[in-house]
Order: C-alpha cells, then structure tokens, then sequence
C-alpha cells in the first residue's frame, strides 16, 4: 500500500506550476530591463513615505469621482464598471506608464439595500491577475451576506499594462514598487469614496499573494477601522522574490549587467543581496498595527512553495491580535480549491468591526 503525502504534493505542484511559468521561455522573465535606473532612485525616496511616524500621515487622500457605467442588472444585483484618474501625485504619474494613468473598477452590490446596512470589500490583484472576473467570483456568493465587493485593477496590468510588458512579466524593478504604490494610493481612495460618499457602514480589504501585501498595507493606513484580510501573503515582496519560487523568474543576469554597466562589479549573491535591500522596503511588519487588530485575518497555506510559513507568523508577530488561519495545500491548489475559507475570512472579519454610526 502507498502512502501519498498530500503536503508535499501540494509543494510540488507548486514547483511543476513554477518551472513551467517561470523557467521555460514562453516569457521573458521579471525585471528584463534591469533595475529601473532614476525611476528606482525616486520611488525608493518615495515609499520610504510609506511608513508614517503618525499613523494616519497625508489623510485625507486625494478624491476621487469614479464615473460609472452599468455593466448588468437584476433584481438582486447590479454590477458596474468605473474609471477615475489616478490620484497619485505629479511624480508618481510622470514615473507610470501612460497606460496606468486612468484607475479602471468593477463594483458589484446588493440592491434594494442601504448602503449604511451593508459593508463593501475592495479586492487587490495578486500576481497576474489582470482581469476583473476572478476576484468577482470570490466576491459574488458574499451578495446574500450584504457584502458588496469592488475590484480594482492594478496598474501595470490589464488594459492598464504598458505596451512593451508582457503577461505579469514587470519590465524593471523599479515598476513593482510603482506598481504597488500606486495600488496603495488607489486603493486607500477608493476606501475612502466607498466610506464618505457611497455610505456604506463597514469597510474590508483583501488580497492574494502579492495583492495580500498591498491590502494589509493599505489596512494599516486607513484611519478608521477596516477588515484587513491577506491571504497566501508574505510579510515583504523579498520572501516572494529572493526566497520563493519566483526568484527563478527573475533576470539576475540582466541585474548585474545592469551594475556592470555603471562599473560595479557583484557577484550574483550580491545582486540578490541589493535585491534584498531594495525590496526591504515593502516589509508591512513596519507599518502601523490597524485600528482593529482582531480584525486583521490571514489565510496561509501548510504547503506554500512560494510563500514560507515563517514570513505569515512574522506579520502576525509584529501585528498582535491578528488571526492567522491555516488551509491544506500549497499556494496554487489553494488559490483555486479555498475560495470557501477566504470567503468565510471576509464574513468573520467585518463581522468585528462596528457599524459606522448615521450622520445625525
């Protein structure tokens, strides 16, 4: 009789799903174009503001008013698609991409409810994600609860990719800080809007893998309590690119050249090690506890082959309160196979949150 151990097959098909992505040639692989040059220099300068000494720092965000289109209706439902301009400011838009300049939404509510009866999440995208529909079908059973979900599009990806960019394949280094902090900037508006001009009574965000990190960043700055809810999350991009999988989908041969170029001679472990250094600065252990720390739920796998068990209990170290819930499997089989489980996190988790209060 043969004893198959689930954990490790879980972890292998993670390393399959990751040698097929990211070592075959079907695409170039990240960070092809080096490091990112002056860009890299200014948001390294940028992101460092990221980590407010006050929590709460630059609050209110920038507004915004989405302009919205209804994409279909019933008369349960109703989803719409929006575009705002992003509210990032003239540096931030001089280093993006054209194409990322206009922030593109789905909202998609409950009706024949009040918006102050109803919590509303908004999903971030994780790694290649690119398109609405997935993080909708996360989203859409959670309707019956008078949840609402809306779905934001990273810049650098779907209709918002730069047109040189192929798939999730970030051009530069530079561009995956750019990318998240700008989803950051976006997302903390969006937050906003939903709270201050939709009304609604309590707010969430989630997010997996790369979109966990953005969204515990985003938690952590938002001045009033929130649902905070990353799942198959590190606590830093340097987990996922330097010890993950993904690291052998990085272009560490263009990375030194890059060096070389500028007459600094490294060996690739010390191309790694500046990696380390320039990525450090998406570490969330250094942003602020949010307001609520029960409220912050993570979902992590036992198998994850890109995302080791140490980097979930760091955060959930640094942020005491926090829950971290275990799900069998690794990081693929649980994206696709746990839907259930995220779900359940984002129900128990606004569930401790208070109502907001009516204006009086």
């Amino acid at each position: 009789m043969v004893t198959v151990n689930l954990g490790m097959l879980h972890y292998v098909l993670d390393h399959v799903y990751g040698a097929f992505m990211h070592r075959t040639k079907i695409s170039p692989p990240f960070f092809s174009r080096g490091w990112g040059g002056s860009k890299l220099e200014l948001l390294e300068r940028l992101i460092k503001q990221l980590f407010p000494e006050i929590e709460g720092q630059n609050w209110p965000p920038s507004l915004i008013q989405p302009i919205w289109r209804t994409i279909w209706e019933t008369q349960t439902a109703v989803l719409r698609e929006g575009v705002f301009r992003t509210p990032c400011d003239e540096q931030l838009m001089s280093a993006l991409p054209p194409e990322s300049h206009n922030a593109r939404v789905a909202f998609l509510a409950p009706k024949c409810v009040p918006p102050q009866k109803m919590a509303c999440v908004v999903h971030l995208a994780g790694t290649g994600d690119h398109t609405f529909e997935r993080r909708l079908r996360l989203g859409g059973p959670l309707l019956k609860e008078n949840i609402a979900t809306v779905v934001l599009e990273s810049p650098f990806y779907g209709q918002r990719r730069p047109l040189l960019q192929r798939g999730a394949k970030l051009l530069c280094v530079s561009d995956l800080l750019l990318l998240g902090r700008a989803t950051i900037e976006e997302a903390r508006c969006l937050l906003h809007w939903l709270e201050w001009e939709a009304g609604f009574g309590k707010m969430g965000v989630c997010g997996l893998s790369m979109g966990g990190v953005h969204a515990a960043m985003v938690g952590s700055l938002h001045p009033t309590p929130v649902a905070t809810l990353p799942f198959l999350s590190p606590h830093s991009a340097v987990v996922a690119f330097c010890e993950g999988i993904l690291k052998h989908g990085t272009a560490w041969e263009a990375l030194r050249e890059e060096l070389a170029a500028k007459k600094v001679a490294m060996t690739l472990e010390e191309v790694r090690e500046r990696m380390r250094n320039v990525l450090s600065l998406t570490d969330v252990t250094r942003f602020p506890i949010p307001k609520i720390p029960n409220a912050v739920i993570f979902v992590a796998a036992t198998d994850d082959g890109y995302i080791p068990k140490h980097s979930v209990l760091e955060l959930q170290k640094a942020w005491p309160g926090s829950e971290v819930r275990w799900v069998t499997g690794g990081h693929v089989s649980s994206f696709l196979l746990h839907n259930g489980e995220f779900r359940r996190a984002i129900v128990d988790g606004l569930n401790r949150l208070p109502w907001k209060e009516s204006p009086q």
